[in-house]
């Protein structure tokens, strides 16, 4: 599951990387449907050969390719899309989905074996009509930071228990288990605690722990698990600071306790018992 600091890592990457880059072509190579609204496979090609992409930026999990001067393509990735940079001459991966080739300086090329991303060609001013859910999207940590006190109002608005409510995109943006388990384990909190039944002192722990690992994740571009890779192919860093994720059976990081796991929501909960 793709989750916010990977994307982030990826927009930074493509802001720097194809900015100010001119669009030759746009070859779609899988089905029609990725390309809602478009009439054919070659609409997009037409409609956007020689724009030039002005910067990359990310509202919730959608990355918006500005184009020309009052057009977005915007980029959905699912839950298992990623994006590649890539020389023309390259082999092409079997599940390349989509390649916008640029006059000059490559491709960037859409993977995705599940076939589930979708590439929108929407003006700017649209974009929230297209894309309704944005309107319910909650706080993003990155590029709309919280005080603490305000996340202690949402916080205790919500009965809910905590990991569902840590990957509710209408609390907060881009978590999955992977950096909803590292939250809970930093802040010491278990999975099942209700959110509005927190104290003050847990409200805080929490809200650093979710400022701090996702900080963190994106200094160091994010996990790589299930051989997942940067826009230019090389796993991401963070890795080797995941304390619970993914290490079973295994010593915590900082020594305190061997993890454990549990089926929660129908995935694998990673977790120490310390966590109370």
């Amino acid at each position: 599951m793709l989750e916010l600091p990977e994307l982030e890592t990826a927009r930074r990457d493509l802001d720097r990387e194809i900015g100010g880059l001119k669009i030759k072509q746009i070859d779609i190579i899988g089905p029609k449907r990725m390309i809602p609204g478009q009439a054919n496979k070659t609409s997009l090609t037409k409609a956007l050969a020689g724009s030039k992409i002005s910067n990359v930026k990310r509202v919730g999990m959608l990355l918006c390719l500005g184009v020309g001067k009052e057009q977005a393509l915007v980029i959905d990735l699912g839950s298992g899309g990623s994006l590649r940079r890539a020389a023309n001459k390259d082999q092409v991966d079997a599940s390349t989905q989509a390649v916008i080739g640029f006059t000059q300086k490559g491709q960037l090329r859409l993977l995705d074996s599940d076939k589930e991303s979708t590439i929108t060609l929407v003006d700017h001013d649209a974009i929230t009509e297209t894309f309704p859910q944005i309107a319910e999207l909650g706080f993003d940590p990155v590029e709309q930071p919280i005080s603490w006190t305000n996340f202690g109002h949402r916080l205790l608005a919500r009965d809910k228990k905590l990991r569902p409510l840590l990957m509710d995109s209408s609390f907060i943006i881009g978590l999955g288990p992977v950096y909803s388990d590292e939250i809970l384990h930093a802040a010491l909190l278990r999975h099942d605690r209700i959110a509005n039944q927190l104290i003050t002192q847990e409200i805080r722990r929490l809200y650093r722990a979710i400022v701090e690992t996702v900080h963190n994740a994106v200094k160091h571009r994010g996990a790589s698990i299930a051989g997942t890779c940067d826009v230019f192919g090389e796993p991401g860093g963070y890795n080797e600071y995941l304390e619970v994720f993914g290490r079973a059976g295994e010593r915590s990081r900082n020594g305190r306790g061997d993890v454990r796991t549990a089926r929660v929501g129908g995935s694998t909960h990673y977790y120490c018992d310390y966590q109370v």
